[in-house]
């Protein structure tokens, strides 16, 4: 199992499906040999948690240097520049040293980059299984970023989507099996990188039992102040893009028709334009937490004013699964199998649209009330893990 990040804490996007997945699979009887890649400090002491879970690991520290080193070699040789960005030459050798010296049935790669580790290893694996878990369609994601950039950094980003399509077309081309988180995902990568047979949806889960309503009878929203969180990693652009946007457009919006409000904003990593947010008097900006949960408990309301995206947001799930009312924007809502109205709210990316969303839930505490229950209830019998992982059994062995 190769991922391009240490599935460790589960407590982001990539990491929570990663470390899902290796659990399913430790769990039904899979040996693992883990070669991954750890980008921040913070993540050098979970090493420690993962050892147990695997036959044998090999951690690889990917610092600034070595990550620029890595895309001035891949800009050198026309490659995209996120693969060289996860390039470690003692990852590829403890690669071939696994398929040396042991009976190994099944490579299974985590997110594009990773492949370049059976690319580079040559004639490695030809008689087992190759699985790709590409999550989302990252070419399309760079699409994105470049519409909404000026040259010349809408030019490195044009390049970067043209090069990882291509390298999602080899790599549908040469795995057994490619993974999308979501049957859209599935269906666009079909559409503009490779229609093949072998892409396949593998939807995310929920961990519903940590991600619970709340134990107390009390619920402790301030009647006077609709509070509102957002939860995720806070230098990952499409969030950084969210929360700018919402608080920029949408919450003066809000200011005048609802008076007071509160907006929590909470994850790692918060870039300086997300620290600028917490000037304003109604936004507090908490960075890295020991546990999301109380933020979304306490929360009236869970948005997702997501205006970039790609497969699945967690964000969203857990906080239905948590029962709170949430509203999401038609990109942060695609790939939930959920029913807009019922589960939760979804509306246009648009400042006058989402204001509107939140004024009428936060007005309608009934509706508000409601939709909790409905999104706990999806969740309990919709997204568990193992029932949502069960067909990568299949399609590794």
């Amino acid at each position: 199992m190769i991922t391009h990040r240490i599935p460790y804490p589960p407590d982001k996007g990539d990491k929570i499906r990663s470390y899902n997945q290796l659990v399913f699979l430790r769990q039904n009887g899979w040996r693992i040999h883990l070669c991954t890649f750890i980008d921040d400090p913070e993540d050098l002491r979970h090493i420690v948690s993962l050892k147990p879970l695997c036959e044998s690991a090999s951690f690889h520290h990917i610092g600034p240097v070595r990550r620029a080193v890595g895309m001035a070699s891949a800009l050198v040789r026309g490659q995209a520049l996120s693969v060289g960005a996860f390039y470690h030459p003692k990852a590829l050798a403890y690669v071939r040293r696994v398929w040396a010296n042991h009976p190994v049935k099944a490579i299974f790669c985590f997110s594009s980059p990773t492949a370049a580790y059976l690319f580079k290893a040559g004639k490695i694996a030809p008689n087992c299984r190759k699985v790709m878990d590409l999550i989302d369609v990252d070419s399309d994601k760079w699409r994105q970023y470049a519409l909404q950039r000026r040259p010349p950094q809408s030019w490195v980003y044009r390049r970067e989507a043209a090069r990882l399509a291509a390298y999602e077309k080899r790599i549908a081309e040469t795995f057994d099996a490619t993974l999308l988180v979501s049957a859209q995902e599935a269906a666009f990568f079909r559409r503009q990188v490779v229609d093949s047979a072998r892409v396949h949806a593998l939807p995310n889960g929920v961990d519903t039992a940590f991600f619970h309503p709340r134990t107390s009878e009390k619920d402790p929203v301030d009647d006077n102040t609709c509070s509102l969180v957002f939860c995720g990693m806070m230098d990952y652009a499409p969030n950084v893009d969210a929360v700018v946007w919402f608080a920029n457009e949408v919450m003066p919006r809000l200011r005048q028709k609802l008076g007071a409000m509160w907006f929590d904003i909470v994850g790692a990593r918060p870039t300086r334009e997300v620290q600028a947010l917490g000037k304003m008097a109604d936004v507090k900006v908490h960075g890295r937490v020991a546990d999301v949960r109380p933020f979304v408990w306490n929360a009236a309301i869970s948005i997702a004013p997501i205006r970039i995206a790609r497969g699945i947001q967690n964000k969203v799930l857990e906080a239905m699964a948590m029962g709170r009312p949430v509203v999401a924007s038609e990109q942060a809502f695609e790939g939930i199998e959920a029913v807009p109205g019922r589960d939760l709210l979804v509306e246009k990316a648009e400042p006058t649209a989402f204001c509107d969303a939140i004024t009428n839930l936060w007005k309608n505490r009934t509706l508000s009330a409601d939709l909790g229950r409905q999104a706990r209830a999806l969740t309990e019998k919709r997204y568990g893990w193992d029932a949502r992982l069960a067909p990568l059994q299949t399609l590794l062995s």
